[in-house]
């Protein structure tokens, strides 16, 4: 496939890649993705999942909000896919600077990725709201109605809700990093959660790589794309 073999060429001449992934980039693990034909946006709730995963309601119902993210949002399951594990070797083999990602389920790490910008927190991540203390995922997945610590705080999930800001020294090391970046490859999302999706601006390379299974508003600024699943592109590519 000539698109491909473009993409080789392109990833041998690299020495700085930086990976953007959304939630594409786990859909192969497993884990659904909000907007695709079985996701979040398609299935049927009392509220919209923006609604529900919203710091408002989070406030306002939440016992409500805890019984959805339990339902839909933990998958402790999941495995990393081959995408995962190919920008961990991409990274062991000095070609990879960073993975930005949109995603909260920590199969990036788990595949042995080191330099992960979360950009929207991870559910491995917990913690009480009023003492601080730390909890692993179980303390939430395993947990009845509203989890909470011993000292009858709620144990909140470390992720970004909606209606909440993103963390800004993580949000400058992913423009720092694509700012320094000679191959910027976005993958698996649809580009339209802001400001994640902004990021690219500061790119300002020429190999810009768009892969995703439908198109983009930005397919006509990249100057690679690939319509295609993230970890069946990823994984023909060979690490030289």
């Amino acid at each position: 496939m000539e698109q491909i073999a473009q993409l080789q060429r392109m990833l041998d001449a690299s020495s700085k890649v930086v990976f953007f992934g959304g939630a594409g980039v786990s859909t192969e693990s497993g884990i659904p993705d909000f907007r695709s034909t079985d996701g979040l946006y398609n299935q049927k709730y009392p509220y919209p999942p923006e609604t529900m995963l919203s710091h408002t309601f989070y406030r306002q119902h939440t016992t409500a909000f805890f019984d959805f993210y339990r339902d839909k949002m933990l998958y402790p399951q999941a495995k990393p896919n081959v995408a995962h594990k190919k920008l961990a070797e991409l990274e062991r083999a000095g070609k990879l600077t960073a993975v930005v990602t949109q995603n909260i389920d920590g199969l990036h790490q788990a595949a042995g990725s080191k330099q992960v910008l979360e950009l929207h927190g991870s559910v491995l991540r917990n913690f009480c709201e009023s003492c601080g203390k730390e909890y692993p995922e179980e303390a939430v997945l395993n947990s009845i109605g509203i989890p909470r610590c011993p000292c009858g705080g709620i144990i909140k999930p470390d992720v970004v809700l909606y209606e909440e800001g993103l963390n800004q020294e993580i949000l400058e090391a992913a423009v720092q990093a694509i700012e320094h970046a000679d191959m910027l490859i976005v993958a698996g999302t649809s580009l339209v959660v802001y400001p994640a999706a902004g990021l690219i601006r500061y790119y300002s390379g020429r190999r810009l790589v768009l892969i995703n299974r439908t198109p983009t508003s930005a397919d006509s600024e990249a100057d690679l794309v690939l319509h295609a699943p993230v970890g069946e592109v990823l994984g023909q590519l060979q690490v030289n």
